[in-house]
């Protein structure tokens, strides 16, 4: 016996539009969510430099040139209407991570796509069937 070809239900517009605003909200909120409980971008770090030149800050003459073309200078105090560079040099990201965190993002992740897959795997099959089998 044949099936009958797979027809998709039909969404209205406003049900697109719905879906696609409450996604966008949902990536948001994932995206800023973190930040705004402090759990993500607050690894940085200062360097002390006790000699705020350009050689003590281990630049050399091409980097100094690109530096000072950006309207900035060595030192501490600002020279000419440019800003020292030295601030924006020490401060570096910190990238530690935790390997049990890592681990357990891992594990996530992978079962997400391992449930995805699993519960699809019907639907895909139905599709192939009915594309494929009869001919």
């Amino acid at each position: 016996m044949a099936k009958a070809p797979y027809q998709p239900p039909v969404q209205s517009k406003f049900g697109q539009v719905f879906d696609s605003l409450f996604l966008l909200a949902l990536v948001m909120a994932a995206l800023f969510v973190p930040l705004y409980l402090g759990l993500a971008g607050g690894g940085k770090t200062t360097l002390e430099m006790p000699d705020k030149s350009w050689a003590g800050m281990q630049q050399n003459a091409t980097m100094q040139a690109q530096w000072e073309k950006l309207g900035y200078t060595d030192g501490t105090e600002a020279k000419d209407g440019k800003t020292p560079a030295a601030d924006l040099i020490a401060a570096r990201f910190d990238y530690t991570f935790e390997p049990v965190e890592l681990g357990l993002t891992a594990l996530v992740v992978i079962g997400y796509f391992f449930i995805v897959f699993h519960w699809s795997k019907k639907e895909y099959q139905d599709v192939i069937d009915e594309r494929f089998n009869n001919k």
